[in-house]
């Protein structure tokens, strides 16, 4: 007898073929590829057989499933459809209620991302454990770096986890959409002085005085 991942597999391919032609398909955007859209609605497809009732009591109307589906579309866009398809996986393995977009971001984030990126929560620890300056750490990827000083590296030493994570998350998700759209986020770049010994450069030397000065608390 098949295990549930094998019949959640067999479920996404039976469901591939038909899921484009769907009277609710998510809405098409400039942005967003064919490829993108029908993993969406995929998606959709398999939280309906798994979800009936709850999923036919939240988006009974196909107005709002539609727009359900474009919010969805724009939330996930920064995700590969492996990525998607894989979060769904988890939400229908680990609950039995109808996932919150949240939740199934959650799941989507479980794993790593594109181009070596860490997940939300081991980013979040690496920021908040890089040693000053900041600047001349070795992170596991620009985006970390951009995220921990977008939320503030005194509030990341220094309030409690229940605070500090969810303003480095918002920062996160936001900064891996704008990777996904092809931004670029890149690092101060280090010189070295005459004796080839490592240095910082102006750039780098600004962040690391802001970063002190955010230390001491001399910028509020």
């Amino acid at each position: 007898m098949e295990n549930s991942n094998d019949l959640i597999d067999q479920t996404v391919r039976d469901l591939a073929p038909s899921s484009t032609s769907s009277r609710t398909a998510a809405g098409p955007t400039p942005e967003r590829s064919p490829h993108l859209i029908d993993t969406i609605n995929q998606v959709f497809a398999l939280f309906r057989l798994n979800y009936h009732n709850q999923f036919y009591s939240a988006y009974g109307d196909t107005e709002l499933l539609n727009q359900a589906k474009r919010l969805w579309l724009e939330a996930l866009g920064h995700f590969s459809s492996d990525q998607i398809l894989l979060g769904a996986k988890r939400v229908i393995e680990t609950s039995d209620y109808l996932p919150t977009l949240n939740r199934m971001l959650q799941c989507c984030e479980e794993g790593h991302g594109p181009e070596g990126l860490p997940g939300p929560r081991e980013a979040y620890l690496e920021a908040c454990n890089a040693p000053s300056p900041k600047v001349a750490f070795h992170w596991s990827h620009p985006l970390v770096y951009h995220a921990g000083l977008a939320t503030g590296w005194h509030r990341l030493s220094n309030e409690s986890e229940s605070s500090s994570y969810p303003a480095f998350l918002e920062h996160y998700r936001r900064l891996s959409r704008e990777l996904a759209r092809g931004e670029k986020l890149a690092l101060p770049e280090p010189v070295t002085d005459g004796e080839d010994k490592p240095a910082l450069s102006r750039e780098a030397s600004r962040q690391h005085l802001a970063e002190l000065k955010a230390s001491l608390n001399l910028d509020e």
